[in-house]
């Protein structure tokens, strides 16, 4: 084992001292050492719950015959952090945390891991740090928040950040914003609609990395503590079976997640976190294979933000299970692939059913015949952008209209809480990417207030910058290259005709080349928002959206 690089011989004598000074017995250090990542904290209601299913993880380990060491990582809500200076902190949250999973790992030599992370960047994060530790590995997230169905009303916490559009047109009463406001999260759990949290935690599933039902058993649930103790028991097995994220995160296990992918409609921060894991895996996933799989891969469920289901309506239909079955008796997922039960993922669903065709339809009945999620490329993001297709009105899919152009979130907001947007108009929020932010900030406030005011049918957004999987609309992110980097969307000026196809995938503005040419000619590159600490390096270190914004 690994570990006996710490256990083992005399001259292991200092390191077995340290070992008792916490408790461990002998025997406990006669058993593979399982290191388990544990982000627990008071400030990110997904991962509040987190140790209860430490608990039941390290049960399992220790029903296996393995010695369960759990240590902590840091982790960002970003919903508390939303429309703030700590926004710039969550995506670039995501290198730290595979870094601190990645020293905990090699400098204790674990012999495997159980990854239990709960929230946006932490699933990723802590997936990187699978495929780059190649150890034997399992992930086991914290499970989704319940909604709130009552009154007539369906809320969660984006029905929140849009209730404050409505407050502030004067849509809603302050007495309405307040039951929002106090009903909408009634559990603990990552938030509860297809945002990114569940998205990379359905995705963790699809991949092979995660047992069946974790994407979807919600947070408070008694199955989700046992889904937590056969997580630690098969960690064991695969250590004992040397069975490796590299034998599971391959070329085709990527195809497989994205098909998965477009087929439940999932947050556009999903092509950033999967491009980002690839690289770790040393797999290449380029913006146009996603595009391709997304031609061909029918969507079959529109969960919040895309339509009125949750979390837990997935649950109850089947979960990722019953739809990575129907896509593979469809031929739109290959299920040949290994996974972290150490059978095939065909063999892992098929029991699977769909148990509610209104939550996930049939590949013969599906709510469109392509993904819901599509990449456009024209002048003003050669190296592409990323459109939640499933969250767009019909009347949106192809849109014309004057470019309102803002260098920050900031401005963007004040100007539409201030009713200078008007129907028709494309706002354009830049200098907010992976560089220019610093850290790529998700614009969630802006596209909850254009929606909350009841301007999703008419008005487009798009930015260097990203969403949450909560925002809905027209909304364009990722635009590559970015401004910071002197990307076009750097050159667009108010007043500029932005044309928008999604079915072509195409984003343009109506400028000549010449025209372009002569603005670069005029642009200068912006001085740094932040200059020192982390932020500062990582603006140094950063790559392009395109490239999974990963720090190199």
């Amino acid at each position: 084992m690994r570990s006996d690089e710490v256990k083992l011989h005399a001259e292991r004598a200092p390191h077995r001292s340290l070992f008792k000074a916490m408790g461990y017995t002998d025997e406990e250090l006669s058993r593979p050492l399982i290191g388990i990542a544990n982000p627990r904290s008071e400030i990110v209601p997904g991962h509040f719950h987190l140790n209860q299913l430490v608990d039941a993880v390290k049960a399992g380990v220790r029903l296996a015959g393995g010695t369960p060491v759990e240590f902590g990582t840091i982790g960002v809500c970003d919903g508390i952090a939303m429309g703030h200076k700590g926004m710039h902190y969550s995506l670039a949250s995501r290198e730290i945390i595979a870094d601190e999973c990645e020293i905990m790992a090699e400098a204790h030599r674990f012999d495997g891991m159980v990854f239990m992370p709960g929230c946006d960047k932490i699933i990723p994060g802590m997936l990187m740090a699978a495929a780059r530790l190649d150890l034997p590995a399992i992930v086991v997230t914290a499970g989704a928040m319940l909604s709130y169905h009552g009154n007539g009303k369906d809320l969660d916490l984006n029905s929140v950040f849009e209730a404050v559009g409505a407050y502030k047109a004067g849509k809603a009463t302050e007495e309405e914003l307040s039951f929002c406001e106090n009903n909408a999260c009634p559990s603990c759990g990552s938030c509860s609609g297809m945002f990114t949290a569940n998205s990379m935690a359905c995705l963790s599933e699809a991949i092979g990395m995660a047992l069946p039902g974790n994407g979807t058993i919600p947070a408070v649930y008694a199955e989700r503590l046992r889904l937590a103790k056969h997580a630690g028991m098969q960690a064991v097995e695969l250590v004992r079976k040397d069975i490796r994220p590299s034998q599971i995160l391959t070329e085709q296990a990527f195809a497989n997640a994205l098909a998965v992918d477009m087929a439940l409609g999932c947050s556009t921060n999903s092509v950033l976190h999967l491009t980002a894991i690839a690289r770790e895996a040393g797999v290449i996933l380029n913006l146009d294979i996603i595009n391709q799989i997304s031609a061909k891969v029918p969507n079959l469920c529109r969960l919040a933000p895309s339509g009125p289901h949750h979390i837990e309506d997935l649950y109850h239909a089947g979960g990722v299970s019953a739809v990575i079955n129907e896509l593979i008796q469809n031929g739109f997922y290959n299920g040949d692939g290994m996974t972290v039960l150490d059978v095939s993922m065909a063999e892992a669903v098929k029991n699977a059913k769909i148990r509610n065709s209104t939550v996930i339809h049939s590949v013969k009945e599906p709510y469109s015949k392509t993904g819901g999620i599509a990449i456009l490329k024209g002048n003003i993001a050669p190296d592409g952008a990323v459109v939640k297709r499933a969250a767009v009105l019909d009347s949106m899919m192809r849109h014309s209209g004057p470019a309102k152009v803002f260098d920050s979130e900031e401005e963007a907001i004040k100007a539409i809480y201030g009713m200078q947007i008007q129907s028709g108009d494309v706002v354009v929020i830049r200098y907010e990417g992976p560089k220019g932010g610093p850290g790529m900030r998700e614009m969630l406030g802006p596209t909850s207030a254009i929606a909350g005011m009841g301007l999703d049918s008419t008005v487009a957004l798009i930015t260097d910058g990203r969403f949450s999987g909560a925002s809905r609309g027209a909304a364009i992110g990722h635009v590559s290259p970015e401004a910071a980097s002197g990307g076009n969307i750097g050159l667009i000026q108010t007043g500029d005709i932005i044309e928008i196809d999604i079915p072509a995938g195409v984003l343009n503005v109506k400028l000549s080349d010449d025209e372009l040419n002569q603005r670069k000619k005029q642009w200068q590159p912006p001085e740094p928002k932040i200059k020192k600490g982390y932020l500062a390096r990582y603006e140094r270190m950063v790559s392009s959206a395109s490239e999974g914004a990963v720090v190199r």
